[in-house]
């Protein structure tokens, strides 16, 4: 009786994974660790289920939702990104909490924190697996991970754009010597991040619940998808993701766990770092 969960759990940790591969190629490039991630994507699946009560064609309204997490994050990158190039990690990561608190008071104005239902038209298409149903949109959120993850890791590796992501990730400066146009690569890199963000943050709504702060504060469990990655690993993205989709769904279907289910992501990355420090050795001086 646990295969609902299992399939409900790769379903939720490939679009984690999907997060995380957005949120890898920004902080690959520009260094910026956004958690405003969370709320771009809240903000797409919000303007759809809106643009959607009022009447419009269902796909229209998804894409202007897509397009309008992109516009954001696009226009953050170029007003702050020459900013946020000379401060610290740390300070680039505050900022951009900054923008998720300002898009959750923004969505929260507008909806309020009622939980809504978005449903696709693939949600209705789907068959029996074993006495459960797979959806369509199910399928949809699977493959997509794997063939964003790969297509991504082949484009970094081969094409011009993505090598010059690689060197602006090594060294700004040099980069920039050696002809690279940096804000152009860095602004394609926030422009991608804003998609994907706008993308799976609409995919989520219809697998999980359509509520503003809840899907803002997703971001925790696509943040520990791309530790588990070690920050650099798209591959190990992808692992982290369904590995952490899974435990938390399986942990919710019993009674004694299930209380802890919210917990998985920060007990999963734990145990990642603790497992990949484990042959490190520290040593301690003492003052004679």
């Amino acid at each position: 009786m646990l295969l609902p969960f299992i399939i409900a759990g790769l379903v939720t940790g490939s679009l984690y994974a999907l997060s995380g591969v957005g949120m890898l190629v920004l902080f690959r490039t520009t260094g910026v660790l956004n958690f405003g991630y969370g709320a771009l994507g809240a903000l797409s699946a919000m303007l759809a289920w809106q643009l959607t009560e009022l009447r419009m064609q269902p796909v229209l309204a998804y894409v202007i939702g897509i397009v309008v997490a992109t516009a954001l994050s696009l226009l953050f990158g170029f007003l702050a990104g020459p900013f946020l190039a000379t401060v610290s990690t740390l300070t680039k990561a505050t900022a951009t909490l900054g923008l998720a608190l300002v898009l959750l008071g923004i969505m929260l104005f507008a909806w309020n924190d009622k939980a809504r239902t978005l449903r696709l038209a693939t949600d209705t298409i789907g068959f029996g697996l074993i006495g459960t149903r797979i959806t369509l949109t199910q399928l949809i959120c699977l493959g997509l991970a794997i063939v964003v993850v790969v297509a991504t890791s082949i484009y970094l590796r081969v094409s011009s754009t993505g090598v010059a992501m690689r060197a602006l990730a090594s060294d700004r400066e040099l980069s920039s010597m050696l002809g690279i146009r940096v804000r152009r690569v860095e602004l394609l890199a926030w422009t991608v991040s804003g998609a994907l963000a706008g993308l799976s943050g609409l995919l989520l709504s219809s697998q999980t619940r359509l509520e503003p702060a809840f899907l803002t504060f997703l971001v925790i469990p696509v943040l520990a998808a791309v530790v588990i990655g070690r920050f650099r690993s798209l591959v190990g993205t992808l692992i982290g993701g369904l590995v952490i989709g899974v435990i938390q769904a399986v942990a919710s279907a019993f009674p004694a766990t299930s209380a802890f289910a919210s917990a998985t992501p920060f007990v999963v990355a734990t145990i990642v770092i603790l497992f990949l420090q484990r042959r490190k050795v520290v040593t301690i001086e003492v003052a004679r």
